[in-house]
Parts: structure tokens; sequence; C-alpha cells
């Protein structure tokens, strides 16, 4: 680039000694008009280079600004009385010249110092950014929460499902494991059900990347070209799309944050499912899904059993629950 800009420049300072020489019939003329060409040329060049930093509504405003001005002046000159009053023509231009002149560069100052308060581009891109499509995958659909978050109306813009998406949650409804294919028939239902809903629009896209195989890579691919973020439960979705740059709606951390906070000595009512991975270790699972650990609790699988909080572990995968048993409190199930 600089090469090209000094060669325009060398050009027209060249273009301008020429002209010069032949109208004028003078070499010093030919070599001020040179140099001045060249200047000039190099100046805008600068100026050009300098407004690659100016914010664009700065500059909207120096603009809008600047042909207020002109705007203004001609208004001014063409009803002024007193312009009729020089007679010699070079005194009406120079009177133009200068209200032209001190009006354009007045409203240019103003509009460049109140251009950073014309707010409009932000606020359309902030709402842009609002109603941004959120690319669902294929985890969070057969999750489920995701229909109640929607009817809530706390998901705003349109809800786009990939047809690759579709297609894997068809092979997992068609899976010969009974689990795998109750979960992708679910998966369908809850689509369905979104459909249904008033609140969220849902967009089924046909764009793909044969290229790559991995339905994550591709899902960030998708939310890259389309400016949209990805709505998901998959942690290893999440980081991977936090590292090439994509925003991520995670229903899981969602429900982390609107958890009701549990407290060390507070009882709760568990059923505990199964045995825990050490010894005499019981394991129960709250309504969200929060795991319970309980101490000593290996005989109460299968039983309720109201168990104390001793203390709440935070992890990035989860929240878990250590407690220990109420003495005298479980009950079970045959009894019950």
């Amino acid at each position: 680039m600089l090469i090209i800009r000094a060669f325009f420049i060398l050009s027209a300072a060249l273009l301008s000694f020429q002209i010069a020489k032949v109208q004028l019939g003078r070499i010093d003329y030919a070599c001020v008009a040179f140099f001045v060409t060249a200047s000039l040329i190099t100046y805008i060049f600068y100026l050009l280079s300098r407004l690659k930093k100016v914010p664009l509504r700065t500059l909207i405003g120096g603009f809008s600004g600047m042909v207020i001005g002109l705007f203004i002046a001609n208004l001014l000159l063409r009803g002024a009385p007193f312009v009729d009053l020089f007679d010699n023509p070079r005194t009406s231009f120079t009177l133009y010249l200068l209200t032209y002149s001190l009006l354009a560069y007045i409203s240019l100052e103003v509009g460049l110092k109140k251009g950073d308060e014309f707010d409009l581009i932000h606020s359309l891109v902030s709402k842009q950014r609002r109603d941004r499509e959120k690319i669902v995958d294929t985890s969070v659909i057969i999750d489920g929460r995701i229909a109640d978050v929607c009817e809530t109306g706390f998901i705003e813009g349109t809800l786009v499902i990939p047809q690759f998406v579709l297609h894997e949650l068809q092979l997992v409804a068609d899976s010969s494991d009974p689990l795998k294919r109750v979960r992708g028939r679910r998966g369908l239902d809850i689509l369905k059900r979104i459909q249904n809903q008033a609140k969220v629009e849902i967009e089924i896209t046909e764009k793909d990347f044969p290229r790559i195989k991995d339905v994550d890579a591709k899902l960030v691919a998708l939310a890259k070209k389309r400016d949209a973020q990805i709505l998901t439960n998959d942690f290893n979705l999440n980081k991977v799309a936090d590292l090439q740059g994509v925003d991520v709606l995670n229903l899981n951390q969602l429900a982390e944050a609107l958890k009701p906070l549990v407290l060390p000595g507070e009882a709760l009512d568990v059923m505990v499912s199964k045995e825990g991975k050490e010894s005499m270790q019981g394991v129960a699972y709250l309504d969200d899904g929060t795991m319970v650990v309980i101490d000593n609790g290996r005989s109460l699988v299968g039983e309720t059993a109201t168990v104390i909080v001793t203390s709440v572990l935070q992890t990035t995968a989860g929240r878990m629950i250590f407690a220990k048993r109420k003495n005298g409190s479980q009950k079970t199930a045959n009894q019950a």
C-alpha cells in the first residue's frame, strides 16, 4: 500500500507540474504546483489513516454538522440584503467563501463533539444482540427444560435447529438401546412442544459443513457464520465454543444460578438410590438432579431418609452435597 500511495502521489505531482508548465510557461510555477500537489495528497492520505481510529458515530456527527452548516450558510446568503452592497465580485466571492467556511467549520466542530452522544448505532447493535439467533444443541433438546424456559419468555429471538442436529436426534430415537430411544423420542416431543408456542420462533436450517464430521464443531462453525449464540448444557461444547469466541447459553449454569441455597446443618428428606464410591456411602439425588453423598448411608439404599447437610461443594460440573444420617428418622420404603 505504501508503494501504491507513493506512486499515486508522484504521478499526480508530475501531472500538475506538466499542466502548470504548459499552461503558464514558467518552470518556477510548475515546481510550486509539483510540491503543492504532492504535499496536499500526502496530507489527505494522512487524514485517511487517522480517520480509521475515529469512531463511526463521531464521523457521522461531524459530517451531519458540516452539511447542516453549509445549508444554513446558503439560506443566509440567499436572503441577506447586504450581499448586494458589494459591487466588486472579488469582495462578494470572499464574503461567500468566508461565510460558508466559517459556518461549515463551526458546525463540523459541534457535530464532532456531539457525535459521541449519537448512540443510535449502539442502540441498533444492542437490539440486534438482544435478538440474536440461538442455535440449539441436541443435548438441550433431549434435556427438555428448554421448553419450560421458552414458556416463561426469558428466551428471545429465533431458535435455529440445524438439520444435522435433527439427524442426530433421529439416530438417538431409532437406537436399539431402549434408554436412548426414549430420550430421542422425548427430544422430538420437546421440539414439537416448542413449535406450538407463540413466544419463540423456530427456524430449521439446511446449512451444513460436510468437511466437518463432529456435530459440536459444526455447531460452533454455524454459530460463527451466523453470529449466533449456542444454547446447550454440554460442558465440553461450552468450553470449545468459549475458546473460539462464540457466546454460549448453558442451561446447567442457569439452573445452578437459580438453585436454592442449602446450608450445613439443614435437614433434607431424600431417597437413597444407590451405593457411593467410598466405603459405606449412600447416594441420593434432589429433584433438580443435585447429588447428595451420605456418610454411612449404604444400608439405606432403597429407603427414604432424613439426612443432615454437613458441607456443600461447588464444582464446574455442578453442585454436590455431603450429608450424614439423622439417627432414628429414616423410614424404609416397605415400612411406608
